[in-house]
């Protein structure tokens, strides 16, 4: 058995006939009990009152926490409050209010108002967070918060300060991957995390035996070395608490994570809109209601002379109070201001292009692109040490599979360039957290065909950070990511990214097609604020056409501030990345037929800078939007609209686009030409548009 646990017998006969010693023995004063106690009391009457309010009309969900409260409270009174890290998961209430979570914060939230501190009104109750309490910001998928936790503890552990890190979540959601990626990472570094697990039983309305093998994430992680277990009656407020106590102290000393399983009850359905009556019988709750952490703990206090029944009898009183006070002047404050919708979605690097911006000359040796990369990398961990460089193969001596990242680890060490697990969601939210602790992660995802395992760490969480706490924690990750076709790489080493990527608001996107660009926009992502998705064509990383005189290493490009590749007065071409070589080529055919083409490389597709297309378009009057991605749903689509709206009084010609059948990439040469755009489509389009 686990260390500091004792078994279930043990534990009853302990609840039933503690003696004061055993009280006195957690460490915790009178006060400090009574105070625990009432945060209790105060996690259950929020519960109560909140489903009152939502019978009012005037809360639109609930979530609550009852029968977790002992848990909690205890789980939070270990940490240091403002000094570690809190991933709380959407029942975490008591936690919360123990570690400096208020009352009136809750109905803030729970009432959507503008003075919610962790989201501005912005989410549904239940998603905690607060700045000052260090709790960060959560979301409602289950699961991604264990990784993000990782790499805050990942980068507690580089700076050294003794900080902890606690995550936590239901039964249910150790069946996610991710929970285990993270253990597996956690364990694998001996990384300062509190994995707490508050087993209700239930995920909804399955139960754990139809989730967990063996019934009991605790029984399916006795593999992982490092990683310490603990399984504790979570009603028990005293058990719980001395192995959370234990678990800290662990961790602060440098000796790794824990696992603690908290079997607790769940003495409400799921949530508003859940009837557990429907797969829970009548006896089954009443057994629950029995195991109620509340009248346990006001047991123990007052049959140790903590507390007396006419103390307990005012102190619950005194609670219901402060909640009543607190719905009272949440209903009086402010909504939000519907003006103030679209603030908090990117930070302010990237946010205003310049005007009339002018790229200087460069005057470097000619290098390709991908040495571009990776001078540029060198260049940004030479300036700044937080910048950290990880992903599968990133390190020396293989550098990489294309040889982006060769000798970052053996100049900067492993500790700032290093390999990660093959595993794309524990890469990205791994690097989520560690940007949230202050730390510049650069990751490197091999191909974009593979970045799907990390989507919901990047749809969900990476672009949604800023934004759902309203503006108040923000997660700048640069993600790198080799993407494109005409390698022979078949299905699934050609894809085109960009369309899906486009579809997310919050993330910036950078496609360059040339060396300087490449190292320009990689610089400018590294010193910004926003998470980038940087995609580098792998068809591109060598050519001689992307090849370019280096820029010094202060040059930054800014992001969306277009190019124009060739001028021309008859047709414009929009375009990006490894097509914008193959359209200058079309073009200059077009010149043989007396037709004038002008080419203009966005270079970055958000910012988009819609006014160089406006510009071109309204002096042609005629457009051709050239892109790899496949034609339906591709990002062309979203630029012929823009052009349909904004320059039609100019057009003398449809809006036409050149892109990739919308198929699969296949591996035989035939096979790949046909389906991906290339030269002679550009200037089959093109001949079409001039002969209007």
């Amino acid at each position: 058995m686990a260390k500091g646990v004792k078994s279930r017998g043990e534990r009853d006969t302990m609840v039933q006939s503690r003696t004061a010693g055993s009280v006195q023995d957690i460490g915790l004063s009178k006060a400090e009990l009574l105070r625990v106690y009432k945060n209790m009391l105060l996690g259950r009457r929020i519960d109560e009152k909140h489903l009152i309010l939502l019978k009012q009309g005037k809360s639109f969900f609930h979530i609550g926490g009852s029968g977790h409260e002992a848990a909690q409270t205890a789980a939070a009174s270990a940490l240091e409050a403002g000094r570690d890290y809190a991933f709380p998961y959407y029942r975490d209430l008591s936690f919360c209010l123990q570690l400096g979570y208020t009352v009136d914060d809750y109905f803030f939230s729970a009432l959507h108002r503008a003075d919610d501190p962790g989201t501005g009104g912005r989410q549904m109750p239940g998603h905690y967070g607060k700045v000052s309490a260090r709790i960060i910001t959560q979301s409602s998928p289950t699961g991604t918060q264990y990784l993000q936790a990782v790499g805050v503890a990942l980068g507690a552990a580089r700076e050294g300060l003794g900080e902890v890190v606690y995550v936590s979540s239901g039964e249910g959601s150790t069946s996610e991957g991710e929970f285990f990626e993270a253990v597996n990472w956690a364990a694998r570094e001996l990384l300062p995390v509190i994995f707490f697990i508050q087993d209700n039983k239930y995920a909804i309305s399955v139960p754990v035996t139809q989730q967990t093998a063996g019934g009991s994430v605790y029984e399916v992680t006795k593999g992982f070395k490092g990683l310490e277990r603990y399984n504790v009656d979570g009603t028990d407020f005293f058990e719980t608490h001395r192995v959370a106590g234990e678990a800290v102290e662990r961790a602060r000393k440098g000796g790794g994570p824990s696992l603690i399983v908290a079997n607790v009850v769940r003495l409400l359905p799921h949530s508003s809109s859940d009837d557990d009556r429907k797969y829970r019988t009548k006896e089954e709750l009443d057994r629950d209601r029995q195991r109620d952490p509340i009248p346990r703990m006001a047991a123990v206090l007052i049959e140790e002379g903590y507390l007396t029944e006419e103390e307990n009898q005012r102190l619950q009183e005194e609670v219901k109070a402060e909640v009543d006070a607190a719905v009272e002047r949440a209903e009086a404050a402010p909504l939000p201001d519907p003006a103030t919708v679209s603030m908090h979605l990117y930070g302010e690097a990237h946010a205003h292009p310049p005007e009339g911006y002018v790229e200087p000359e460069h005057s470097g040796n000619k290098i390709v692109l991908v040495d571009a990369v990776n001078h540029a990398l060198h260049e940004e961990m030479e300036r700044n040490e937080k910048v950290l460089v990880f992903g599968e193969d990133v390190a020396d001596g293989k550098g990489g599979v294309f040889t982006a990242t060769k000798g970052l680890s053996t100049k900067f060490g492993r500790e700032r360039a290093f390999n990660s697990p093959l595993a794309e969601a524990s890469i990205v939210g791994v690097a989520i957290g560690l940007a949230l602790k202050g730390w510049k992660p650069v990751p490197e995802i091999q191909f974009g065909d593979y970045i799907w395992p990390a989507f919901m760490q990047i749809r969900d969480e990476l672009a949604m950070m800023r934004y759902r706490s309203n503006g108040t924690w923000s997660s700048p990750v640069v993600i790198r990511v080799a993407v494109g076709g005409y390698i022979h790489g078949g299905h699934y080493h050609s894809q085109s990214i960009e369309s899906f990527m486009a579809h997310i608001p919050g993330l910036r996107l950078a496609f360059p097609s040339n060396a300087a660009d490449a190292k320009g926009l990689l610089k400018s992502a590294i010193r910004g604020d926003d998470p980038v998705i940087f995609m580098e064509h792998k068809g591109l990383y060598r050519q001689g056409y992307a090849a370019s005189p280096e820029p010094d290493a202060e040059f930054l490009l800014p992001f969306g501030v277009a190019a124009t590749r060739k001028e021309g007065s008859d047709i414009s071409i929009i375009t990006w990345g490894a097509m914008v070589q193959k359209s200058v080529e079309a073009a200059r055919k077009m010149e043989e037929q007396g037709v004038s083409v002008e080419v203009i490389d966005l270079r970055t597709l958000s910012p988009l800078d819609e006014e160089a297309i406006y510009r071109s378009v309204r002096k042609t009057g005629k457009a051709l939007i050239v892109h790899e991605d496949t034609l339906t749903g591709g990002f062309g689509g979203e630029i012929a609209a823009l052009i349909a709206d904004h320059c039609f009084e100019s057009l003398d010609g449809p809006v036409l686009r050149v892109a990739a059948l919308d198929l699969p990439v296949p591996y035989s040469p035939p096979l790949e030409n046909a389906m991906l755009p290339n030269e002679q489509k550009i200037t089959a389009a093109l001949e079409r548009l001039a002969a209007y």
